[in-house]
């Protein structure tokens, strides 16, 4: 009888508001990211430190973190959530021309957000519109995001992550490296020297707060740099026009962006440069959902459509 009451007392939205707060670690972004007022969640926090007999969240320095308590509750929540909504929906069908979802996607390479998923908004505008997407940048934690569901999908370089082995996943497309450099390069023609290319101020690039992996290879294959500026992967071809610099850029990404910022773009002069593999993962969880099926599978087209298009 005890255990009845007990869970009368518990509003499925308090378990959704738990794991909004403990992620977030902030009142106002749990409460930006469940489309709430502050006050409401504020209200919410202070249902849940009493149903809990908790504080979940706490004072330090300028931020919260979460208790001890409210930390340990946070994988099983998750759990109970997806496994809820699967019951609920999971067994219908979805219809991207009437029903109404809203995905989370995370995107560990910056280009991707401009010459991958144009195509796609335009093809939810038309058949999807109710279907919203969310557009998050890189992060630490991104296996462990996917896992928790945080995330709906997670777009990266599969080299980048050898765990995703262990996760549902699929490649999207492969892609080579290029060289860049302005189109009015004062020493450079139709090509590239490898001596050129090791002696020249050289621009290297970051993937969010990690090395590309193209630097990694470089450094391992012993190819030296006139390393002169670093920054992230997305920027490098902007940063070219009217210097001598030169940068390597992912092919599709430097095509797309190379009449807008008068770049030319050379084969690169170093052999055995593996090609980079843009790689869907996904939580076990979401596998046999219907609409994140049917997501996935608007990413893969499109993902065919490049590989196969001019």
């Amino acid at each position: 009888m005890n255990d009845s009451n007990s869970l009368r007392r518990i509003d499925l939205n308090l378990l959704v508001a738990l794991e909004a707060l403990v992620s977030e670690r902030s009142v106002t972004r749990a409460a930006n990211r469940l489309g709430v007022g502050q006050s409401a969640m504020s209200s919410t926090l202070a249902r849940l430190r009493k149903l809990l007999r908790d504080p979940v969240l706490v004072r330090s320095g300028r931020g919260l973190v979460a208790t001890p308590m409210a930390e340990s509750l946070l994988e099983p929540v998750h759990a109970i959530l997806v496994d809820i909504e699967r019951v609920l929906v999971g067994r219908s069908e979805f219809d991207p021309r009437t029903d109404a979802r809203a995905f989370t996607l995370l995107m560990t390479n910056y280009h991707l957000t401009y010459s991958f998923l144009r195509p796609l908004l335009v093809r939810l505008e038309a058949e999807a519109p109710l279907v919203r997407l969310h557009i998050e940048p890189p992060a630490d934690d991104v296996v462990d995001r996917v896992r928790r569901h945080e995330v709906d999908v997670l777009i990266t370089p599969g080299e980048s992550f050898p765990d995703l082995r262990h996760m549902p996943h699929q490649t999207l497309f492969t892609d080579r490296y290029v060289v860049a450099v302005d189109r009015d390069h004062p020493e450079i023609g139709d090509e590239i020297t490898y001596e050129q290319f090791c002696t020249l101020p050289y621009l290297a690039t970051w993937s969010g707060r990690n090395r590309s992996h193209l630097e990694v290879q470089l450094d391992l294959l012993g190819v030296p740099r006139n390393v002169e500026i670093t920054t992230e992967f997305g920027i490098a071809p902007f940063l070219l026009r009217g210097t001598r610099l030169i940068t390597v850029l992912q092919e599709r990404l430097a095509r797309d962006l190379a009449d807008q910022t008068h770049i030319k773009l050379l084969e690169l002069p170093v052999e055995h440069l593996h090609v980079l593999t843009e790689t869907l993962v996904w939580s076990e969880r979401t596998d046999r959902d219907p609409a994140h099926r049917w997501l996935r599978q608007q990413l893969m087209d499109l993902a065919a459509e490049i590989t196969t298009g001019p």
